[in-house]
């Protein structure tokens, strides 16, 4: 049986409101059975760092469960907070969603 696999799509501003929002989404989703989440930020301008503290927090919610966490299409921004606090190496980040579908055809 294959993992599901759930997309998560936020747009605009990326900050602690939001990102609990979308922490409360996540947990629900793994207790429904989602085995893989994937976080596409190809529509978020701006992350700031209590709205990755609550990426942090899905992930280990996801890890706790046995799941995994991915995320992608993050723009500069993102990309250089993430780096700043190597988040950069705690997460998977894909270029875009077909890079991350790729990967996932080739784990099968």
């Amino acid at each position: 049986m294959a993992p599901a696999i759930k997309i998560i799509q936020p747009n605009g501003l990326f900050d602690g409101t939001k990102g609990s929002e979308y922490r409360q989404e996540i947990s629900q989703l793994v207790e429904n059975g989602t085995h893989i989440v994937l976080l596409d930020f190809q529509d978020v301008t701006f992350m700031d760092s209590s709205g990755l503290g609550a990426i942090v927090l899905s992930l280990k919610t996801v890890r706790a469960a046995g799941g995994q966490l991915f995320i992608c299409s993050i723009n500069e921004q993102i990309r250089m907070l993430f780096e700043l606090t190597s988040m950069d190496r705690v997460f998977q980040i894909f270029a875009n969603r077909e890079e991350f579908t790729k990967e996932m055809a080739s784990t099968k």
